[in-house]
C-alpha cells in the first residue's frame, strides 16, 4: 500500500504538471511553465526511492540510468542549435515511447512468468502500450532522419504500401486482441515488432513540409501509452501525465492541421493516393527583382508601416539578434513595426516565438495570423526574412498545389515586399513562389545573417 504522503506528494506533482501545461500556453508564462514540470518530474522520478516497502531492486543499475540520461539530456539541450530543435524534439517523443512499450514487455514478462492471472482489461492495456509505444519510436526516428536529412525528406512510397500498411495495421490488431486474451511472451515481442514496421510506414509517406504535425501527433501517440502505462503499473501519476500530453498533442495536431487547410488524413496517407506534399525542388531561372541593402534599407527607411515575416532561413542563420536591432532602429525612427507569426512557420509549433523570445523581442510586438492578416493592405513594406511557403499566394490560387487550402500570411496585400534569401530555391514544399516574380517584390540575395547587418548598417545611415 502506498504511503499517504507519497500519494500526497505524487497528487501535488499532478497538480503541477497541469499548470506547467497551463503556462506553457502563452510565451510570458512559458519559461516558468517549462521550469514547474521539470521540477515535478525530478520529484516524481525521486519519490520511489523513499517508499521502503516498494523494495527496489537493481538500484544500482536505475541510478546509472538516471546519471546517464541526465547527462545526455542537459548536454543535448546545451549544445542542440535552434534549428535543430524539431529532431531533437522528436528523439523525445521516440524515447519516450521506446520506454513505454519496454516497460509494459518487462510487466507482461512478470506476469507470467509467475502465473498470475491479470484482469483482461490491464492485459489489453499492456498490449496498446507495446504496439503504439512501438509506433511512437520508429516513427519519430523515421521523423528524425528526415529532418537531419539522413534520408531524404520527400514522400517515400513504393508499389503495394496501400496494401501492406492496412494489412500490419490489421496484423496489430488481432496480436493485441491475442495478448488480451491469452499472453505469451513471443506474442508480445512479434506485436511490438509489427510496431515498428506500422511507425515506419506510417511516416515515410509524409514529406518534409508536413513533419511538424507528425512530430505533434507522434507525441500525442507517446502520452496515450504513458497513460496506459500509468494504467498497467496503477501509477496515478503517469496516468494524469500521460493524458495531458496525449490531449494536448491531439489539440496540437488538429490545430497544426487546420492551419494548413488539410485533414491529418490527407497529410498522413495523401501521398498514398497518387499526390505528393513536395513539388519538385528545382531552383527557378526565371528573372526577379534584385536590390542591395541600401536599396532595401531606403524602403525600410521612408516607410510608416513595416511588417516582418520571420521563416526557418531566419532560425538556420542565427540573424534574430540582428533583426530584432534593426527592427529596434526602425521604431526609433517612428516606424510602425510588427512581427507576423504563421502557426506553423520553422520546423515545429512555436519556432518563430522560441526563436524570437530569444532574442529578447517583446511579446507585444508578435502577431499570430490571424490577427495581423487584415493589416498587410496597409503595410508599407513586407519584409520576409527566410520565409517562403507560409507567403506563397499558390496556397490560394493553384489547386493541386502541395499547399493549396492552407491559410498564408497575406504578404502579397502589401504596397512593396522585401524578400530575404540565400538563392532561388524553393521553400521546404518545394514549388515556386510567385510572389518572387511580382513587380512589387525585391529580392536582397545572401545569408541572412550577413545580409541583415548590411541592412541595419544601411539603416542606421539614412
Amino acid at each position: 500500500m502506498m504511503p499517504t504522503w507519497i500519494q500526497l506528494v505524487f497528487l501535488a506533482c499532478g497538480v503541477c504538471f497541469i499548470l506547467a501545461l497551463k503556462g506553457l500556453s502563452g510565451p510570458r508564462t512559458a519559461r516558468n511553465g517549462n521550469l514547474i514540470g521539470a521540477a515535478a518530474a525530478v520529484v516524481a522520478c525521486v519519490m520511489p526511492f523513499f517508499w521502503t516497502d516498494l523494495h527496489l531492486r537493481h538500484v544500482p543499475l536505475i541510478i546509472a540510468a538516471i546519471a546517464i540520461g541526465t547527462v545526455g539530456g542537459v548536454y543535448g539541450a546545451r549544445t542542440v542549435q535552434m534549428t535543430q530543435m524539431p529532431q531533437m524534439v522528436a528523439l523525445f517523443n521516440g524515447v519516450g515511447g521506446g520506454a513505454a512499450a519496454l516497460v509494459a514487455l518487462l510487466e507482461l514478462h512478470e506476469v507470467i512468468e509467475t502465473g498470475g492471472d491479470a484482469p483482461w482489461f490491464n492485459l489489453a492495456a499492456t498490449a496498446f502500450t507495446i504496439v503504439v509505444g512501438s509506433i511512437s519510436f520508429a516513427g519519430s526516428v523515421v521523423t528524425f532522419a528526415k529532418l537531419q536529412e539522413l534520408m531524404t525528406s520527400r514522400p517515400v512510397v513504393f508499389p503495394g504500401l496501400r496494401y501492406v500498411f492496412p494489412i500490419a495495421v490489421g496484423a496489430a490488431l488481432v496480436l493485441g486482441v491475442r495478448v488480451a486474451i491469452d499472453p505469451h511472451m513471443w506474442i508480445a515481442i512479434l506485436l511490438g515488432l509489427l510496431g515498428l514496421l506500422v511507425g515506419a510506414l506510417l511516416v515515410l509517406p509524409v514529406g518534409g513540409a508536413d513533419v511538424p504535425i507528425v512530430i505533434s501527433l507522434l507525441n500525442a501517440f507517446t502520452g496515450l501509452t504513458v497513460a496506459a502505462g500509468g494504467y498497467v503499473l496503477s501509477n496515478v501519476l503517469l496516468l494524469i501525465a500521460g493524458t495531458l500530453v496525449g490531449a494536448s498533442g491531439t489539440f496540437l495536431t488538429l490545430l497544426m492541421a487546420g492551419a494548413m487547410g488539410r485533414s491529418v488524413a490527407n497529410i498522413l496517407f495523401g501521398a498514398l493516393k497518387g499526390g505528393s506534399t513536395l513539388g519538385s525542388g528545382e531552383a527557378s531561372d526565371r528573372p526577379v527583382r534584385s536590390v542591395t541593402p541600401e536599396d532595401a534599407a531606403i524602403m525600410l527607411g521612408y516607410a510608416d508601416r513595416v511588417i516582418v515575416v520571420p521563416g526557418y532561413g531566419l532560425a538556420v542563420a542565427q540573424a534574430q539578434h540582428t533583426l530584432r536591432e534593426l527592427v529596434d532602429v526602425l521604431g526609433a525612427k517612428g516606424i510602425q513595426v510588427d512581427y507576423a507569426i504563421h502557426p506553423v512557420a520553422g520546423r515545429m509549433p512555436g519556432h518563430m516565438n522560441v526563436l524570437l523570445a530569444e532574442a529578447q523581442v517583446p511579446y507585444e510586438q508578435l502577431r499570430e495570423m490571424d490577427d495581423i492578416n487584415g493589416d498587410f493592405k496597409e503595410a508599407d513594406v513586407v519584409l520576409v526574412v527566410g520565409a517562403n511557403d507560409v507567403v506563397n499566394p499558390a496556397a490560394r490560387t493553384t489547386p493541386g498545389a502541395p499547399i493549396y487550402g492552407m491559410p498564408i500570411l497575406n504578404a502579397d496585400q502589401a504596397r512593396q515586399v522585401i524578400f530575404m534569401k540565400r538563392s532561388m530555391r524553393p521553400g521546404f514544399a518545394g514549388i515556386e513562389n510567385e510572389l518572387l516574380f511580382d513587380e512589387r517584390t525585391a529580392l536582397l540575395f545572401g545569408d541572412a545573417k550577413d545580409s541583415m547587418g548590411k541592412l541595419l548598417n544601411a539603416v542606421k545611415a539614412l
